[in-house]
């Protein structure tokens, strides 16, 4: 009798009946794990913009047909003394030959022509003069640069942040229609007892305190274990990202490109927003009351 009434003492609402501590959760952590991923992809979206905008906008290619020594000596030393050149690396002709497999197979055969890769030391301004020199010195020398299909895929970059920050305000509006919802219908399963308190002195600040606290602690829970489940596909993820963003494929880096400090903060974050919804839910619903 006197582990009853200490049990009535604590939680004098009921709320441990009227709100479940396996649906509310386990909705949260659903909507916690969509928002892992919404916030690893706008991140990742954001690395990737920013080093093909910063890299690989940077790089030149300059093919030289009929690569024969004198020429490609003729084409690195006019390159390599250019101020606008940071590096000037010939590429091996095995190398080009890997690259071009896919396409054109195994041709022994076939002549190709000399690679140079080219990095830059500022913004591809002027390459128009260093094309005019290039060809002068070694005729037949063709010079590409790769700034407009950089400029679209970080362009494809940006709109995938975009849709992910938007995927993201839809979870956090789904999350706070859920725990509304679920709020309601605790509200509604203690009305009487809520009513019988309220009738006894409680105050609606303090009603709503206790239904917020319950809530709170719920979907913190709940986050805290759709962070949890987001882990391991999130390292999946950023394994097969780490190629285009420049990494080694080992274990340690797909673990260190998962966002740890957002996953950290949705628990709070999932606390915070279940604690106002159900303070603001509570109170309209108090202030309805007959």
């Amino acid at each position: 009798m006197a582990e009853r009434r200490r049990r009535i003492s604590r939680d004098p609402l009921g709320l441990r009946r009227a709100l479940s501590d396996r649906l509310l959760p386990g909705l949260v952590a659903a909507m916690a794990l969509l928002a892992a991923l919404a916030l690893a992809g706008a991140q990742g979206a954001d690395r990737l913009a920013d080093r093909w905008q910063g890299g690989a906008a940077a790089a030149v290619t300059v093919q030289v047909p009929e690569p024969g020594r004198e020429r490609m000596a003729a084409a690195l030393a006019l390159l390599r003394g250019d101020r606008a050149v940071a590096s000037a690396e010939a590429v091996s002709a095995e190398r080009v030959a890997e690259l071009l497999r896919p396409w054109l197979g195994n041709a022994p055969s076939l002549i190709l022509p000399g690679v140079i890769e080219l990095r830059l030391r500022g913004s591809a301004e002027g390459l128009e003069g260093l094309a005019g020199r290039l060809s002068a010195a070694v005729p037949g020398a063709e010079l590409e640069s790769h700034g407009l299909w950089v400029a679209r895929l970080a362009a494809l970059a940006r709109s995938v942040q975009g849709v992910a920050l938007a995927v993201l305000a839809l979870v956090a509006g789904v999350a706070m229609a859920v725990v509304a919802v679920a709020t309601r219908a605790g509200l509604a399963a203690r009305r009487e007892a809520i009513g019988v308190l309220h009738d006894l002195g409680a105050t609606d600040a303090g009603i709503a305190g206790r239904f917020a606290r319950r809530v709170g602690m719920l979907a913190g829970l709940g986050a805290l274990g759709g962070a949890a489940l987001a882990v391991p596909a999130l390292a999946a993820l950023s394994g097969l990202a780490l190629p285009l963003s420049g990494g080694e494929e080992t274990a340690g880096g797909a673990l260190a490109g998962v966002p740890w400090a957002m996953l950290a903060a949705l628990p709070p974050v999932a606390a915070a927003i279940g604690w106002g919804t159900a303070q603001a839910t509570v109170r309209r619903w108090l202030r309805n009351m007959p």
